[in-house]
């Protein structure tokens, strides 16, 4: 079996490679909207996020699996992403936390690689031209076709792919705060915060109605992070503008941010390639502090939309975009960046406790 490989993006170009990771008996082409990631660690961490449900994930960083990945640092039970594009995918790991090599990991999960890939030509192509449908493999007829013809995520309830089937609970029961945890795609680091702040965190599926919610009486709701587009998360919106009008603290990032923002009357967008990385500056308005910011998404919410009565918290300073959220005079905020970190820097983990001091004050 040939080890060449052929990456085409939708728009027709095409980036020579090597197979790697999983390698189907059939030779069907891993397909998925090619986005790229900025971050120089934390490889195991970006793949096994669920919010790259249906994307590729190029890595900016030309040296992935170096350290190997280990039983700890994975974000889900599993990577739902769609493939991974690399410059140099090591051929051995060295580190005494790795109990897996990288190629072993992604032949495990089933997950396609393509390595020696021109990633710095592929990212500048990405950022001119923006996020696009691509396809990778062997077999070069069949990938031109698969490429061809794979959808963008717009309009697409991702969420759907990557949600809990039944509720779960993580901490102590007897806990100082019960929160109730919509999972939209839901990290596991994010869990291991939302614990060590005091909490036990009963983590529900993405259709539960809001009123299901509120007649568990939690101290909190917190909504997660997640793939896609926000607009196209069956039911979200309507139950999250259910928790809104029911005086219960919540707390958002990410996807469940932008679920938020579109409950409070705001739209969203899709930015032309995404904020993917750990190393983006934030500006929070009220102290005029710049944190750096850890953050995954493609879609974001428009300032121009947001209603009176909600003010912008955060502005991310390398595009003006909206960065966080707050309600005046309602226990109810947001960020668009990832507090938890997982990888990044740990500037904005206060938020944590920002959400325990809203809960302990509205008891």
């Amino acid at each position: 079996m040939s080890n060449e490989a052929l990456l085409v993006l939708a728009d027709g170009t095409e980036f020579e490679g090597e197979a790697a990771g999983h390698r189907p008996d059939d030779g069907a082409p891993a397909t998925g909207e090619v986005v790229f990631n900025t971050a120089l660690s934390g490889y195991q961490e970006i793949i096994t996020d669920p919010s790259y449900a249906g994307q590729m994930i190029t890595f900016t960083y030309p040296h992935i699996g170096n350290y190997g990945v280990n039983v700890h640092d994975a974000e889900s039970a599993r990577p739902f992403c769609g493939g991974v594009i690399v410059r140099d995918l090591a051929r051995r790991s060295s580190n005494w936390r790795a109990t897996e090599d990288l190629h072993a990991f992604l032949r495990r999960h089933r997950v396609s690689a393509i390595t020696g890939v021109d990633t710095r030509r592929l990212t500048r192509h990405l950022r001119q031209h923006g996020a696009m449908p691509g396809a990778f493999g062997t077999d070069e007829t069949r990938v031109r076709a698969a490429a061809a013809v794979e959808p963008s995520t717009d309009g697409v309830d991702m969420v759907a792919r990557v949600t809990t089937d039944a509720p779960y609970s993580v901490g102590e029961p007897d806990a100082p705060f019960y929160v109730v945890a919509y999972d939209f795609g839901i990290k596991t680091t994010i869990l291991r915060h939302l614990v060590s702040a005091g909490c036990q965190v009963e983590v529900v599926p993405a259709s539960t109605p809001g009123a299901e919610v509120l007649a568990r009486c939690p101290d909190g709701v917190f909504l997660s992070n997640g793939p896609g587009d926000p607009t196209a998360v069956a039911g979200a919106v309507d139950n999250v503008r259910a928790l809104v009008d029911g005086s219960v603290p919540i707390f958002g990032i990410c996807l469940g941010h932008q679920i938020l923002g579109l409950a409070l009357g705001g739209r969203t967008f899709k930015l032309p390639f995404g904020h993917h990385g750990a190393n983006h500056p934030v500006r929070h308005e009220s102290s005029g502090r710049v944190e750096i910011s850890s953050q995954n998404h493609n879609y974001c919410v428009d300032a121009d939309s947001i209603p009176g009565g909600v003010e912008i918290t955060h502005v991310n300073l390398n595009d003006g975009t909206v960065e966080g959220l707050r309600v005046r005079g309602a226990p109810v905020f947001s960020v668009q960046h990832h507090p938890e970190a997982g990888p990044g820097p740990h500037d904005a983990n206060y938020l944590f406790a920002d959400f325990t001091d809203l809960m302990t004050e509205t008891r």
